[in-house]
């Protein structure tokens, strides 16, 4: 009785939603989504989402399964071009280029927008060659100790040379679940991205691996705009500095993580929040 209630006054609120909610712009920001509209096929999947990112910034995007909060992320590095009846609308920008212009190589994209995704994906290579595969690609480096000192350097950023600086050669599949995401964000970092996107990074990993991550991000916001969708409330508190809270494809609102948790501007936030539906 009470879910159906819930669920009820849910769809009320949504109903009601007439735009966006809180803080969308930012000073001088990394990245820009302006009314943007995703579509597969006739199914609309996100509605009208405007937002920007900052450089240094941690920005979370939580919200119910199936609200969109990956669909828009995916978007920032054009991961849905590879889904042929996904159609994007409305501006999207890295310092002020046009992410869908005619001039854009997606591949160059993605290596100043890299993503980390939810389960670890290392190459089936060493752990050496899974870092040293995107200067490779990249042509980042002119000789093999070029190529070393970007190896080692993204390990150290990563928090995971000292694990297995002994044992560059061993295939990347044989770490642990959060060593290999450590590698995973390694390998991200090699190819000197701007930003970095994580489909939640930590929900394959068990809680020692998952603070081992947090404090990873925590450090990387030094030298990167983040973007993080997650699914644990607690995670987003913890390393976010502002949080977007999306509704059925709809970006409900978005403001500081502290006023988002503490005193949120929308019913369905707050519903969301304090665990009355999601």
């Amino acid at each position: 009785m009470n879910t159906k209630s819930n669920t009820s006054a849910a769809s009320d609120a949504f109903d009601n939603l007439k735009e966006t909610v809180g803080v969308v712009t930012v000073d001088d920001p990394k990245m820009s989504a302006r009314n943007v509209d995703v579509f597969y096929g006739e199914k609309q999947a996100i509605y009208d989402v405007s937002l920007d990112i900052a450089n240094n910034e941690v920005i979370a995007m939580i919200g119910p399964s199936g609200c969109g909060k990956s669909t828009f992320l995916r978007c920032l590095n054009r991961m849905n071009d590879s889904i042929p009846t996904c159609r994007v609308t409305g501006e999207m920008s890295l310092d002020g280029e046009d992410l869908y212009g005619a001039g854009l190589d997606p591949v160059l994209l993605r290596a100043r927008v890299g993503m980390v995704f939810q389960k670890p994906n290392p190459f089936a290579k060493s752990i050496y060659d899974n870092v040293a595969y995107g200067p490779r690609i990249h042509g980042l480096a002119s000789n093999r100790a070029e190529l070393d000192d970007i190896v080692i350097s993204s390990l150290q950023k990563a928090g995971l040379h000292e694990e297995v600086q002994d044992r560059l050669d061993a295939p990347g599949t044989s770490l642990s679940g959060g060593q290999q995401q450590r590698l995973c964000i390694a390998r991200t970092i090699a190819v000197s991205p701007e930003v970095i996107l994580m489909d939640e990074p930590c929900s394959a990993l068990d809680p020692i691996a998952t603070a081992r991550i947090e404090e990873l991000i925590d450090e990387l916001r030094e030298n990167y705009a983040i973007a993080i969708v997650t699914h644990s409330m607690q995670q987003a508190a913890r390393v976010s500095q502002r949080t977007a809270y999306f509704h059925l494809g709809k970006l409900v609102e978005v403001g500081s993580t502290n006023n988002i948790f503490t005193n949120p501007r929308h019913e369905l936030t707050e519903n969301y929040i304090t665990g009355r539906f999601g």
